[in-house]
């Protein structure tokens, strides 16, 4: 393949994106399966659907249920995600984005835009140099 390195440089600036975008104030240190697990509610929330608990906690055959409880319990604990009961069946919990989790998503859009970015402008360089 022989753009390679030019998208491993693109690839390795977008992982240093959103590691610095991780790693900002005010968002909360995540571990890998609570930011795993944001990223796939991420995926209902920005289509405007609502989960449940309890199907995000089937969300992942590779993960049990309790350890999925148990990370939403931590990520609701650092404002990550808040829960709200259903209008006609209190049983039923939503996980529904906080503002921080709004904020901490447009951060990491942020950072593929910015990825973006630098694969046109390397692109442009590459393109001026072989001309």
């Amino acid at each position: 393949m022989k753009n390679f390195n030019q998208f491993c440089d693109v690839y390795l600036k977008f992982l240093n994106l959103i590691l610095a975008a991780r790693q900002s104030a005010p968002f909360p240190a995540l571990d890998f399966p609570e930011e795993r697990l944001l990223d796939q509610l991420a995926v209902w929330w920005c289509q405007g659907k609502k989960i449940t608990v309890l199907k995000a906690m089937q969300m992942s055959p590779d993960v049990s249920s309790t350890t999925v409880h148990r990370r939403l319990k931590t990520l609701r604990l650092k404002g990550m995600l808040s829960l709200e009961l259903d209008e006609d069946d209190n049983r039923v919990k939503y996980i529904v984005p906080t503002d921080l989790s709004r904020q901490y998503m447009v951060e990491l859009g942020r950072a593929v835009i910015q990825a973006g970015d630098f694969y046109r402008a390397t692109n442009q360089s590459a393109e001026t140099e072989q001309a």
